[in-house]
């Protein structure tokens, strides 16, 4: 059991991990465009939009928790409501949602953990119809091509918070894309995912949102 992947699991055990840093400076995060003399800033509405025009995506993703520790994978997203995050090799863990649950797969310890996919900031993602819309709020950038969205249910502090951030693109969906999120729980377990390599409309497999449960392979007949 390697100290890396013991370090992921903690906060990814509570799914809530897939956040954004709060209170950081933007400007530490991501490489900000120069503004636009005639760029206005971005809306709540401009978010939503961006994310609801992803039909389909696939990205790479590097993951870095509050220790500093840093996995790489790829994350596949299919509306309404799927999402694969499949680490590199050497990270035995697997976080995929199949439209209504979300489930963390541990293949080192044959472990499956399932919640409901509105108790976690992944929700803001998955259903920025709901989510974004109703508890987003925007947090200051300094600049009319950078928007951040925070996202938190002042009900369910438990849920945890998602701070989404967007960059001005024309050939984004929207016009804005989506460049990294940091997620923050209520145990104060943060990590921050950066994406990179976006591509829109890439055909995907159902069978992307399956996984093999490792604890049928370490049952043993009697």
């Amino acid at each position: 059991m390697t100290t890396k992947t013991n370090l992921l699991r903690r906060p990814l055990a509570g799914l809530a991990s897939l956040a954004l840093i709060t209170g950081a400076p933007i400007a530490a995060m991501i490489a900000l465009p120069s503004p636009a003399l005639a760029a206005s800033a971005g809306t709540l509405d401009d978010a939503v939009a961006a994310l609801r025009g992803i039909n389909t995506m696939r990205a790479s993703f590097t993951q870095t928790d509050r220790n500093g520790q840093t996995v790489n994978g790829t994350m596949t997203l299919k509306r309404p409501g799927k999402i694969r995050f499949e680490y590199a090799k050497g990270v035995p863990l697997l976080i995929v949602s199949n439209g209504k649950s979300l489930t963390m797969i541990d293949y080192e310890v044959n472990q499956v953990q399932r919640w409901p996919i509105g108790n976690s900031p992944l929700g803001a993602l998955l259903d920025p119809k709901r989510d974004v819309k109703k508890y987003g709020k925007l947090r200051s950038t300094g600049n009319p091509n950078v928007l951040s969205v925070e996202v938190k249910d002042p009900q369910k502090p438990e849920y945890g918070t998602i701070t989404m951030i967007f960059v001005r693109d024309s050939s984004a969906p929207g016009g804005w894309e989506l460049t990294n999120w940091v997620a923050l729980d209520a145990q104060n377990n943060r990590t921050t995912v950066r994406l990179s390599d976006q591509k829109y409309g890439v055909s995907v497999s159902e069978s992307s949102f399956t996984y093999k449960d490792p604890r049928r392979a370490s049952r043993r007949p009697r």
